[in-house]
């Protein structure tokens, strides 16, 4: 049977790659995998400290198992130029820093210690993709993924593809195509089993005889299946079975029964009218950049999914982690995704493995069922007319399911793809006062297309760089950030031929020097780089049901001095409720229901409350003094969520809280904790900027420093498991508040 264990362990890391590596075993730091090359600091470092060579290096101890066997070693991921050597020998190169690669070790391995170098290339090639002009993320290097030590037959299977068809009928169909490796050359004889499984029970099964190296089970007439979809992700799995005289080889894959359709009427999920409401995401975090584990790559998914309730996310500029899509699979989140680059094209062998990757990309993922749409150009290049008619090709051969896209930001950009997919930043190119903006919020389609009729169509980034706004920044500025989202939003909304539009964009992210605020961040995100929320974080999640979750969020700090004019008003509310009461102190109360005039499009548009809900007597009685308010959200007439704010807010309490009480140990995984300053009725304190200590003890590591200073009244770290089982303690203190203790522990 086919062996697949994490690799991941007992790694050497040395600074730097000479020759004699290949060989000789050398001093350096021992690492576990994810690893990073160069932790950054928060913000302010030079990015070019990552951009050069360096070595990783294992010794594998021959094992009886690998007799008569295959054996290699499958990286998932690492950045950016990668070659393998085994016992000296060069035995694969891999020039993609997002899609994963195989080193065959079979016929180099001896009896007793071998010797696997690994030499990563973290500079900016020009000949690799995205390289060769300016990109606005980093690249860190490092073998940022998993690795895997993988036995199999000599006759192994190297890939299955699932189709499924009659997906929306009661009797279902399904297709499992199994490609076969076969290193040897030697004539296949063999029988393959394919089992379609519901969890443990088997659904159906079919057993056939090989003699090459593509075959194809098809299963017709499957009854009682569920669909994939956004709130009931029905999976199932095709385990796959080959026996041949070299002995059995197995492997099984996950997959759902879903259709996704863009047309000119816009988006349909299992033939279902779907507005596409999402954010873009790069992949990486503070100090550790693309370095995190399983766990954290699935918090993404959930923050983008739970939190701010979007049902699209676009994996802005690369393929991203195989642990994000399964659980964008499992969690149900639709995902657009693209291969690597930023606005440069290179030269033809730049292009060819630009080619390359998409079909990388697609063999890697196309059995996710939360992956609706391929992204087949470089993002925000111009047009190539040979280059994209060829990737489109590609694609559409390796997997002609799925429809492509190709985002651009110039208009009348030619036509290839299935699904024309725009940056639309026409709202922010003129510095505009205040809400009431000159500028329609997006353009018609087919000023941006050019094409004489409408197309399938959406919008792929919009605000992000227009308007950058920090979690910490002036009230006044967030609010107007807010404004610009749900702007754009509505005006998506009322547009039935645009299927949706994916907000640029979920996270901060580090970037290099061109780009960002100067401090290497671009404050782009609805969330800052440690996931906490910015007020426009609830443009999002406000448009979800109330039934999913009650969302009364007032887009303030409740203060007289805090916006250029003083006062609260206007004040625009976040919320989901069928009405909000407005309460100051004791003698101003007002109700007031969703601003549909302004946004008639939006499934659940702000309250604001402005001058127009209070007689110039009310204003009047706001007084010298700033008191104590509060917002109650209602539906149905009844009360369901209450927000209070502090007249005279103090500092009283730091909130410390993970994410989950636990962290698996037998991997190299992390787990989130946020700290928060409180005033005494629970909000956020702005603008205490106040320096936090972390120490940590037992079974992890702390990421980053242990000591950090409070922005926008909270901060974060991860805590990264260490191999060892057992309690973890935290203790976390600032100047001003009692000291947290915080126990999780590694299992």
């Amino acid at each position: 049977m086919r062996r697949t264990d994490l690799f991941n362990d007992g790694w050497t890391f040395a600074q730097g790659f000479t020759e004699a590596a290949k060989t000789t075993v050398m001093t350096g730091e021992s690492v576990r995998l994810p690893h990073n090359a160069v932790d950054l600091p928060f913000n302010y470092f030079d990015e070019t400290c990552y951009q050069r060579a360096f070595t990783y290096q294992k010794i594998l101890a021959w094992q009886p198992d690998f007799q008569d066997r295959e054996v290699s070693i499958v990286f998932d991921g690492a950045m950016a130029d990668a070659q393998v050597f085994v016992n000296g020998t060069a035995v694969v190169a891999h020039q993609d820093g997002f899609t994963p690669f195989e080193a065959r070790l079979t016929p180099h391995l001896k009896a007793g210690d071998n010797l696997i170098t690994v030499k990563i290339d973290g500079s900016e090639n020009p000949d690799i993709p995205p390289f060769g002009g300016r990109i606005d993320y980093l690249t860190y290097a490092g073998i940022y993924r998993d690795a895997w030590l993988k036995l199999t037959t000599p006759v192994s299977i190297s890939s299955i593809k699932i189709e499924t068809q009659e997906t929306l009928a009661d009797a279902k169909g399904v297709s499992v195509r199994v490609d076969l490796a076969n290193p040897g050359d030697d004539a296949i004889e063999g029988r393959l089993t394919v089992e379609l499984k519901d969890g443990d029970r088997v659904i159906a099964s079919q057993s056939q005889v090989v003699t090459g190296t593509r075959s194809t089970v098809q299963f017709k007439g499957l009854e009682g299946l569920g669909l994939w979809d956004l709130d009931t992700p029905q999976l199932y799995s095709a385990e796959v079975h080959l026996e041949t005289a070299g002995g059995i080889d197995n492997i099984a894959s996950h997959f759902g029964f879903r259709t996704a359709e863009f047309t000119v009427d816009g988006f349909k999920l299992n033939g279902k009218a779907l507005k596409i409401l999402g954010l873009n995401r790069h992949q990486a975090w503070p100090y550790s950049g693309y370095a995190m584990g399983k766990r954290a790559q699935e918090r993404d998914a959930e923050i983008l999914k739970h939190d701010l309730k979007c049902n699209l996310v676009r994996t802005s500029h690369y393929p991203q982690s195989p642990w994000f899509l399964d659980h964008c699979d499992r969690i149900g989140l639709l995902v657009f995704e693209e291969i690597p680059g930023w606005q440069h094209i290179g030269d033809k062998a730049w292009q060819a493995q630009s080619v390359r990757n998409v079909e990388r990309m697609i063999t890697r993922d196309w059995n996710h069922p939360s992956i609706i749409l391929w992204g087949v150009r470089i993002n925000e290049s111009q047009d190539n007319h040979d280059f994209y008619a060829e990737t489109n090709r590609v694609a559409r051969a390796t997997d002609p399911t799925r429809q492509t896209g190709g985002v651009r930001f110039i208009t009348d950009s030619e036509f290839l793809e299935d699904v024309f997919t725009m940056n639309d930043f026409y709202l922010g190119s003129e510095e505009m006062p205040g809400a009431n903006h000159s500028r329609t919020p997006l353009r018609d389609q087919q000023v941006c297309t050019g094409l004489p009729s409408k197309v399938p169509y959406i919008v792929t980034e919009y605000n992000g760089h227009m308007y950058p706004t920090k979690r910490h920044d002036q009230e006044q500025r967030q609010a107007e950030h807010v404004t610009r989202h749900l702007q754009v939003l509505n005006a998506m909304y009322g547009e039935r031929s645009t299927s949706g539009a994916i907000g640029w964009c979920a996270f901060d992210y580090n970037t290099h020097k061109d780009f960002g605020s100067g401090d290497r961040i671009c404050h782009h995100g609805v969330m800052d780089m440690f996931r906490e929320p910015k007020f426009a974080a609830f443009a999002y999640a406000s448009q979800c049901e109330a039934d999913d979750e009650v969302i009364l969020k007032p887009v303030t700090f409740w203060a007289r001095g805090e916006r250029n004019i003083g006062g609260v008003v206007p004040l625009i509310v976040l919320t989901n409720c069928d009405e909000v009461e407005f309460v100051y102190g004791d003698h101003i109360r007002k109700r007031a229901g969703p601003d549909r005039e302004t946004y008639p499009h939006l499934p659940h548009p702000p309250v604001i409350f402005d001058r127009r809900h209070f007689s110039a007597e009310e204003l009047g009685n706001w007084g010298m003094a700033w008191l104590d308010g509060e917002m109650i959200g209602y539906r149905n007439g009844r009360e369901v969520e209450r927000v209070k704010f502090a007249g005279g807010p103090v500092p009283t309490r730091l909130d410390v809280v993970a994410d989950d009480d636990t962290l698996p140990a037998a991997t190299k995984d992390q787990v989130r904790v946020i700290v928060r300053a409180l005033d005494q009725v629970g909000n956020l304190l702005p603008f205490l900027d106040e320096p936090v200590h972390v120490a940590v003890s037992g079974a992890a590591k702390l990421l980053g420093p242990s000591t950090s200073v409070l922005t926008g009244g909270a901060t974060g770290f991860w805590l990264e498991s260490t191999g060892e089982t057992g309690a973890i303690e935290v203790t976390v203190t600032s100047p001003r508040f009692e000291t947290r203790h915080l126990t999780l522990s590694a299992v």
